[in-house]
């Protein structure tokens, strides 16, 4: 992939300077049409470039079942990360978190568990009680730690989600949508990954109870490191996973299935298609330097400009040598300019299709020449300007 530059200036000289050699015609590469799935809604997505390779109603609002579990973990995660409760923390269990329907970790009222284990017995053993038990622990009670997933939801963009309890029971005013648990399944993985391996865990015993996790999909695929199943009569058989083969990262969610058996079937068709016929490529780095500027008036004549985060790009296997980059800079740049100021775009296509449309960014200060300097340059731009 060659980066092209260009610079909205009149000088020919500096332009033909800035621009690199683009790469010669490619053909495009051509990909299978997805697979059918057998669910009422579903998502394959790459977490680090967010693109979804595949969807059908993905933003159909749908019940969740104990795929809220997710959201119910990702915020015992967060209290962790956070310090405000440690995995050593000892929970008193409620009559009302023993009294809860559903799966179970088999807690005992009045008894104290750890953090670590009902945080395992929801993630592992979709344990009901235990969702209760820590919803209590970190906010007084169930209710008031709804509030949290709601709004820790609006944090995360999982704007057509709304969470009434902390197990996923059934309820009018408890939905989420494949797209938004895809996104939640991208903030556990990213944002918690020491947690992660949780997921990926195939039995839990607690209370001498031995339980395996729901995923078969974790005894069947290698690749396979978590995420959540879930199922109740009215949302039928759910299944959030997330496979890594290489460097490339997918997270598939199916909702609506038929069974058991057919969530793991149609999570599998999806993660092979995405595996298959995509890939991810990391174009640019945090802090690298996609070419230098000219800055007038300034204590430095240069300024490096780029990216203060990776930019990662979805695929088709084959078809690196079709990307063409563009950087785009402001025609004038005058001193002083702060690191991380903005002074243009950069654009990566691949044929008509846009991937990235990303701020560039000063890589670091530069301030005020003296006198002299800034009327000196100030000559030159007028000249310059007046001859475009």
């Amino acid at each position: 992939m060659a980066l092209k530059n260009v610079f909205r200036t009149c000088t020919a000289v500096l332009l033909l300077a800035l621009i690199t050699a683009m790469p010669a015609a490619a053909q495009s590469v051509l990909i299978p049409s997805p697979p059918q799935i057998g669910a009422s809604s579903y998502i394959l997505m790459d977490p680090l470039s967010g693109r979804i390779i595949m969807e059908e109603n993905s933003h159909e609002r749908l019940p969740p079942a104990s795929l809220t579990k997710m959201m119910t973990a990702y915020i015992v995660e967060r209290e962790l990360d956070e310090g405000r409760i440690a995995m050593s923390d000892m929970v008193p269990i409620s009559v009302n978190a023993w009294r809860t329907e559903g799966s179970r970790t088999f807690v005992q009222e009045g008894t104290q568990v750890s953090v670590e284990d009902l945080l395992k017995g929801v993630i592992i053993q979709s344990g009901n009680d235990a969702s209760v038990a820590l919803a209590e622990f970190i906010a007084g009670s169930e209710g008031a730690f709804v509030d949290i997933m709601n709004q820790q939801a609006q944090i995360l963009g999982m704007n057509e989600s709304s969470f009434a309890n902390a197990t996923g029971l059934p309820s009018p005013d408890h939905f989420s949508t494949a797209y938004d648990l895809a996104l939640l399944a991208k903030a556990i993985i990213n944002d918690y990954p020491e947690n992660y391996p949780l997921y990926a865990q195939k039995h839990f015993t607690f209370n001498n109870i031995r339980q395996p996790n729901r995923n078969s999909l974790l005894w069947r695929d290698d690749s396979v490191d978590g995420l959540k199943t879930g199922h109740t009569q009215e949302a039928g058989y759910c299944l959030v996973a997330s496979a890594k083969r290489n460097d490339t990262r997918m997270i598939a969610v199916v909702m609506g299935a038929s069974s058991t058996a057919s969530r793991a079937q149609e999570i599998q068709k999806m993660l092979n298609y995405g595996f298959r016929y995509y890939q991810t490529e990391r174009l640019f780095r945090t802090g690298q330097e996609l070419l230098e500027a000219q800055v007038w008036g300034g204590e430095s004549d240069n300024l490096s400009v780029g990216l203060m985060e990776d930019i990662h790009v979805t695929i088709p296997r084959g078809s690196r040598n079709s990307l063409n980059s563009t950087v785009e800079l402001d025609s004038v740049i005058k001193a002083p300019v702060s690191k991380g100021d903005e002074l243009g775009r950069v654009t990566v296509k691949l044929d008509d299709e846009v991937l990235v449309d990303q701020p560039v960014l000063a890589l670091s200060d530069v301030p005020e020449g003296g006198l002299f300097k800034r009327i000196w340059d100030a000559i030159k731009l007028f000249f310059m300007q007046l001859f475009e």
